[in-house]
């Protein structure tokens, strides 16, 4: 099986060289556990290590703050952005109760985002994050959306990382208990204060890692500990 190395220290080696190649992964967590700066730093080193282009999707957050957010790490975004081996691009859906009306904005945006992918030539997707689907989406509505965004997402043939805000719980792995269904990996963050850690909940086609490592932020992003483990009764 071909591996897309994150080039994130520490978490290749827990996931036996990297992320398999076209899959779709999970970063659940809660509020400051890291799943956005993963997510951007994926990206980054794809770009500047790999050569491989990425799009950074957001539906929550607008473009300018995304950008901030990067380049407050010390990373070049905007001479990545001009050598078109990145772009960051808003989601928006605006909230309906009908069903079709909403299904068609899906599919609009999915049109957008696959024609920015072709046109930097992507290797790389973050959408961040699926939880925000649930401010535009009823609950009838919510479980057949994701399914259909994500298989829709698989067309595009890019290793892709979804972020899910979760309640922070050591057992929470999504927002709504559908993402981690219909996606190949799993990757579980905590954060206890001041302690951050990271556990591998699946990774379909691989044999990865089964501990609890923890992992530190620092001004370079985030830096994990492969061979530090913590006790899985640790976490609250």
């Amino acid at each position: 099986m071909e591996k897309i190395k994150s080039g994130i220290p520490g978490l290749d080696e827990l996931l036996g060289g990297g992320f398999p190649k076209g899959s779709s992964i999970l970063l659940g967590g809660g509020a400051g556990t890291g799943k956005t700066i993963m997510g951007m730093q994926y990206l980054y080193n794809g770009a500047t290590e790999f050569d491989e282009p990425g799009l950074f999707v957001t539906l929550e957050s607008n473009v300018k703050n995304i950008t901030w957010n990067m380049e407050s790490f010390n990373w070049d975004i905007r001479k990545l952005q001009n050598e078109q081996k990145l772009s960051i691009y808003r989601l928006n859906l605006g909230y309906t109760a009908d069903k079709k009306l909403i299904e068609g904005k899906i599919n609009d945006e999915l049109k957008v985002i696959s024609s920015m992918v072709k046109e930097i030539k992507a290797k790389r997707l973050v959408i961040d994050s699926t939880t925000a689907f649930g401010m535009w989406l009823n609950n009838e509505m919510l479980r057949s959306m994701l399914f259909k965004f994500a298989d829709s997402l698989k067309e595009l043939n890019c290793t892709t990382l979804l972020t899910s805000e979760t309640k922070g719980g050591k057992v929470d792995f999504s927002a709504y208990g559908v993402e981690e269904f219909v996606v190949d990996g799993v990757l579980a963050l905590y954060f206890y204060p001041p302690h951050r850690s990271i556990f591998v909940r699946k990774m379909r086609g691989t044999n990865h890692d089964k501990n609890v490592h923890p992992f530190e932020i620092s001004a370079k992003g985030i830096d994990i500990k492969h061979k530090e483990t913590v006790m899985w009764e640790a976490l609250k």
